[in-house]
């Protein structure tokens, strides 16, 4: 039998620790977690790309949390969901999938997710794949499921709302979604979902779909966004999202990337320092004394040590600081063969250092290569004998070795 632990401060810190809220209230779920009793929750993850992101780790940190205290906890992929697409916060459809496309980009997740959760060993997290029971579901079953829900609390949805404003098309499936990921509720007959608070509404019909037919409470945990004061959010359109499955040094380097204001809830969300010490560095970033930067590393160096270990983290930040504070190279550097008289844009593309030879022109144009710290400025530059042995740099944090073949 797993040993569960009830310590209050232990216990409360969970509860608090970047949590938006809890439904239907704290004091409830703090004693149904100091009872003893084992509880089981879970979050979902919809493999709509082949990575996990750092949003992603706030919620597998916080099942960590309640794993360390004995509880069981499910690593739920959403192979099914994952098919309809979400469409929370989205200002269109989602592209639909296809099931071989979600097992494909899932296929990597538990590793990705092991630098929070345990997978082996005493109490290890379960995974678990919610088209086992959401495929087996008949007509009339999806009818009576539908039936526990209004037409008018799905379409009060802010997403669907601005849709409508600007004329775009509502579907029905995108209505069945938070059904779909409610049921998930029923079907692992969990005690609570963890997730950020902009799924709040989906684990709600969660909680309505697990009263009304298995009669059973369950608990909901909205987590605070990774974001700044200001509401910045770290992602891809502000080109300085974290994968799960990135180089430690591309980690590391991603991270000090981020605002500063992003520093604090960072550490709260995505790490497990200490909440004193937490509090004592959010109060040291107010102190205009103080360099943001030497706290933006610690982070980034937390980050990548539960990703990739503390090794990992310790040359990444060595070579960070080498790079970025000396403007030196780093010890180690990929090599990329070209032939003489191949273009630098050729060059460039097949290095995976930018996405086509339009983006290579640019970058060029941008001031933002050089080989051996000389910056190229004609994109018709071609390789010669000379450059062999020489790094191509490009942007912050790309390089590459020359090798003339």
């Amino acid at each position: 039998m797993e040993k569960i632990i009830t310590d209050e401060k232990l216990v409360d810190e969970v509860l608090e620790r970047g949590v938006e809220q809890v439904f239907p209230d704290k004091k409830s779920f703090r004693e149904k977690l100091r009872s003893g009793e084992r509880i089981r929750l879970y979050c979902g993850y919809d493999p709509s790309a082949p990575a996990l992101h750092i949003g992603n780790a706030a919620t597998l940190n916080k099942l960590a949390q309640f794993q360390e205290l004995g509880h069981e906890v499910i690593f739920l992929i959403g192979d099914f969901t994952g098919m309809i697409g979400d469409p929370t916060d989205k200002a269109a459809t989602r592209k639909k999938l296809t099931r071989e496309e979600v097992l494909k980009n899932a296929e990597d997740y538990q590793k990705q997710a092991s630098g929070y959760l345990k997978f082996g060993g005493e109490n290890p997290a379960k995974v678990m794949y919610n088209s086992e029971w959401s495929d087996k579901l008949t007509f009339k079953e999806v009818i009576e499921i539908a039936s526990n829900f209004t037409v008018g609390q799905m379409i009060q949805r802010d997403m669907f709302q601005k849709r409508m404003e600007s004329e775009k098309p509502i579907y029905l499936h995108e209505f069945l979604y938070p059904l779909a990921q409610g049921y998930d509720s029923v079907a692992m007959d969990v005690d609570a979902e963890v997730g950020g608070n902009d799924q709040m509404f989906n684990m709600l019909c969660g909680r309505t779909l697990q009263r009304n037919i298995n009669n059973k409470e369950k608990f909901v945990l909205t987590l605070k966004l990774l974001a700044d004061e200001t509401g910045k959010k770290m992602g891809k359109t502000e080109g300085n999202a974290v994968f799960l499955n990135q180089t430690p040094e591309d980690m590391f380097g991603a991270v000090m990337s981020w605002t500063d204001g992003i520093i604090a809830i960072g550490l709260e969300m995505v790490t497990d320092i200490p909440m004193d010490e937490v509090e004592k560095i959010r109060k040291s970033l107010k102190d205009e004394k103080n360099n943001p930067r030497d706290f933006k590393m610690k982070l980034a160096y937390e980050i990548v040590k539960i990703n990739h270990g503390e090794k990992a983290a310790i040359t990444a930040r060595e070579n960070f600081e080498k790079v970025f504070s000396k403007r030196e190279v780093p010890e180690t550097v990929a090599e990329i063969e070209a032939t003489i008289g191949a273009s630098i844009v050729a060059t460039m593309v097949l290095a995976e250092i930018a996405e086509s030879n339009a983006d290579a022109k640019r970058k060029i144009e941008q001031g933002g290569v050089s080989i051996d710290g000389a910056t190229v400025k004609d994109f018709k530059y071609s390789i010669s004998g000379s450059d062999n042995g020489k790094v191509l740099k490009v942007g912050k944090r790309e390089f590459r070795k020359i090798k003339v073949i």
